[in-house]
């Protein structure tokens, strides 16, 4: 299992699932994305984003649309999916990354804090009101500062071991996974029968 940055052609695939999961896609952009793959299959198991808010007083990161699929959840998918998230903001020069989500609890894990609205930059202001009418109206601020960021020891172990846990990963490719639909395309050697 690993984390990589999105392909362009995995655009399809996030918003599906973002969609499916009822995940925020406000200014969506599948470059901003990254997605955890299993290694021996090949199978998306989850994804995640940052969100660059730029202001006058400075750029602003937020940490959204994180999801695990079904199968996958209870693995550390998503806690390296958020690891990752955090390194690219501190690469990128940020502090401090933000969060507006229902689920505190689970990003406090990793050391998030829940800070009182006042505190959030204004882009963040409007966003969590935003949030809050749209697909989280539980959506509560925090906040991390990138050197606090603390993985815990039993979820990189489950992400380590993910894919031994899961008796449906199929190794079978289907034309679905190279972005051809069966049912349309031809080939160079179709006899038409």
């Amino acid at each position: 299992m690993y984390v990589r940055d999105a392909k362009n052609r995995e655009e399809v695939w996030l918003l599906e699932h973002i969609e499916a999961m009822g995940l925020d896609e406000t200014a969506f952009r599948s470059r901003d994305y990254v997605v955890a793959v299993d290694e021996q299959s090949g199978e998306k198991a989850g994804f995640g984003r940052i969100r660059i808010h730029k202001t006058d007083d400075g750029d602003v990161c937020e940490l959204t649309s994180i999801g695990v699929l079904e199968g996958w959840r209870g693995q550390g998918v998503g806690a390296h999916v958020v690891e990752r998230l955090v390194e690219y903001a501190s690469d990128e020069g940020f502090d401090t990354v933000y969060a507006l989500t229902g689920d505190g609890a689970y990003l406090a894990q990793f050391g998030f804090r829940r800070i009182d609205e006042s505190q959030l930059p204004e882009p963040l202001q409007s966003r969590l009101e935003d949030k809050r009418e749209g697909v989280d109206p539980d959506a509560v601020p925090l906040s991390i500062d990138v050197d606090r960021f603390r993985m815990p020891e039993r979820l990189r172990e489950a992400f380590k071991r993910a894919p031994e846990g899961r008796d449906d990963v199929s190794d079978d490719e289907s034309a679905e996974d190279f972005g051809i639909d069966p049912d349309t395309a031809t080939y160079k050697y179709d006899t038409g029968r």
